[in-house]
C-alpha cells in the first residue's frame, strides 16, 4: 500500500477507527493529564521543526526520555516539539488529527491500539517508511502487526511474572525451585495455607486489566483466544476458581486492580502475587526479601504472558518528504545504540536480543524478565487486530462469573465463545 493511497484511505476509514476505540485504555496505560513540560501547537509544525506524541505525560523536559528525544532530534538536524497525552486521549487525538491533516511526525502509542490505527489508515507500515525491524524480536513485533504488514517498531516491553515472598516459603518449607508447573504451584499454595500464612493474589477484575492478568494462564494451558471455550481455556478458569475455593487466593481478587492486588501482597502477609516489571522499585521497598519467577505453563515451562508497551510509528503525511527524517527519528529511539538508554528511561525491556543481553548482564535482576518477555506474545497477535477487544470483554466477564460462582467454568466460557463469535461476526 503506498503513501499517497494510505493518505486518501484515512479520509474514508477514520470514522471506523473511532468507532473501534470502545474498550478504552488497555492494562498498563497511563491515566493522568496532558503533561505541563508539552510545548507547541499539537499540529504537524513546518520546516525544520517535527512533531512526537506519546503516552508519558509523566514526561517532562527533565527526564531522560525528553532529553533523548532532542539528542534524536539534534541528531537528525532538526527540532523535536514534542507533547505527551494519556493513552486514551492520545489515540482518539491521532485519530482526528490524521483526518484533518494534521498528525504528528513520530507516535508512540499503546501497542494494543497498534491495529486500530492501521485499520483506520492512519499509519505507514515500516516498508513503506524504510524502518529496519530485522533485529526486533518476532512475538513483539507481531503486536504492530496487521494483514500481513508492520506498522511499527516496538520501543521496548512489559510483562506478568510471579513474586515470591521468600520467608513466607521459607515458613512454609517450599523450595521456590519445586515450582514449575501448575501442580507444583497449587501444591505450594496449599503448604503456605497450612503454616498459617496466605497464598497468591492476583488482579481478576472486570475490565482489561482482569483479561490481562488471566491470559498468561488461558496461554499457558494451551488455549487460543478464537476458541475460549476449549477444554484447555476451560482449565486455566478452573485453576482461578479452584484456588478460590480452597482459601489459597482472597475473594478481594475479583475486584482487585493490578495496585490494589500488589498493596496486599506489600502487607508481606502473601506467598506469591501475579504482577509486572513496573512493581519493580515497589519490591525493594517492602522490608522483606522477595523473588520473582516466571508463571509456569500447565505442564510445566513459561507462559506466554500478554506484552506491554509501546509501538513508535509514522503518521501518513501529505508531504511525503518528512518520511526521511521521520525514519531517522524511530531508527535513533529504537536502533541498536539507543535501544539499551530508551528501555532504560522508560523502565522497559528491550526488543532486541542483543540489548536485552546488557541488560540482564548490567542488572541480573532483569534476566528472569527477559526470560518472561522472550516468551510474551501481543494481545492483537495471531492476526486478531481488532477483534481482540471484542473478544477480550466476553473474557473478563467469563471469569468474574465463574470466580463469584454465578456460572460453572464450563458455562462461562461457554457463554463467553458465543458473545465473542457474534461480536467479531
Amino acid at each position: 500500500m503506498s503513501a499517497s493511497k494510505s493518505a486518501g484511505s484515512s479520509r474514508r476509514t477514520l470514522g471506523a477507527g473511532l468507532a473501534l476505540l470502545a474498550a478504552g485504555c488497555l492494562a498498563g496505560c497511563s491515566t493522568t493529564s496532558p503533561t505541563s513540560g508539552a510545548t507547541g501547537d499539537p499540529g504537524r509544525a513546518g520546516g525544520g521543526t517535527y512533531t512526537v506524541w506519546d503516552p508519558y505525560p509523566q514526561y517532562d523536559g527533565t527526564s531522560d526520555w525528553v532529553r533523548l528525544l532532542d539528542t534524536c532530534g539534534t541528531q537528525a538536524g532538526v527540532t523535536i516539539e514534542r507533547t505527551g497525552y494519556d493513552t486514551t486521549d492520545l489515540t482518539n487525538k491521532a485519530l482526528l488529527a490524521a483526518q484533518q491533516g494534521t498528525a504528528p511526525d513520530v507516535l508512540v502509542v499503546d501497542n494494543p491500539v497498534v491495529s486500530t490505527l492501521a485499520e483506520a489508515g492512519v499509519l505507514t507500515t515500516t516498508a513503506e517508511n524504510k524502518i529496519d525491524i530485522s533485529a526486533i524480536s518476532p512475538n513483539l513485533l507481531a503486536a504492530g502487526q496487521s494483514g500481513g504488514d508492520t506498522y511499527g517498531v516496538p520501543i521496548g516491553a512489559n510483562t506478568l511474572a510471579l513474586y515470591y515472598n521468600k520467608a513466607v516459603l521459607d515458613r512454609a518449607g517450599v523450595d521456590i525451585a519445586s515450582v514449575t508447573d501448575w501442580a507444583s504451584l497449587t501444591a505450594a499454595l496449599e503448604k503456605v495455607k497450612a503454616a498459617g500464612r496466605k497464598g497468591i493474589t492476583f488482579s481478576a477484575i472486570g475490565t482489561e486489566e482482569g483479561s490481562f492478568q488471566f491470559l498468561p494462564w488461558f496461554w499457558g494451558s494451551g488455549a487460543q483466544l478464537t476458541e475460549l471455550d476449549s477444554p484447555q481455556g476451560v482449565s486455566a478458569v478452573a485453576l482461578w476458581t479452584g484456588w478460590l475455593k480452597k482459601g489459597l487466593a482472597p475473594n478481594s481478587v475479583i475486584n482487585n486492580t493490578q495496585t490494589t492486588s500488589w498493596q496486599e501482597f506489600a502487607t508481606g502477609e502473601y506467598a506469591f502475587a501475579e504482577n509486572g516489571t513496573w512493581q519493580l522499585a515497589g519490591a525493594k521497598e517492602t522490608g522483606f526479601a522477595y523473588g520473582v519467577i516466571p508463571v509456569p505453563a500447565k505442564d510445566g515451562g513459561t507462559a506466554a504472558a500478554p506484552t506491554g508497551g509501546e509501538f513508535v510509528s509514522v503518521p501518513v503525511q501529505q508531504d511525503t518528504a518528512r518520511y526521511a527524517t521521520s525514519q531517522k527519528l524511530v531508527t535513533c529511539l529504537t536502533g541498536t545504540d539507543n535501544s539499551f538508554a530508551t528501555a532504560t528511561a522508560l523502565s522497559y525491556i528491550a526488543p532486541t536480543e542483543q540489548v536485552q543481553t546488557r541488560q540482564s548482564s548490567e542488572n541480573p535482576e532483569l534476566a528472569v524478565w527477559v526470560k518472561a518477555v522472550k516468551a510474551a506474545k501481543g494481545r492483537t497477535g495471531d492476526d486478531l487486530g481488532t477483534r481482540y477487544p471484542k473478544i477480550s470483554e466476553p473474557l473478563w466477564g467469563a471469569v468474574q462469573a465463574a470466580l463469584s460462582g454465578a456460572k460453572t467454568p464450563e458455562r462461562a466460557m461457554a457463554d463467553a465463545q458465543a458473545a465473542a463469535a457474534a461480536a467479531i461476526r
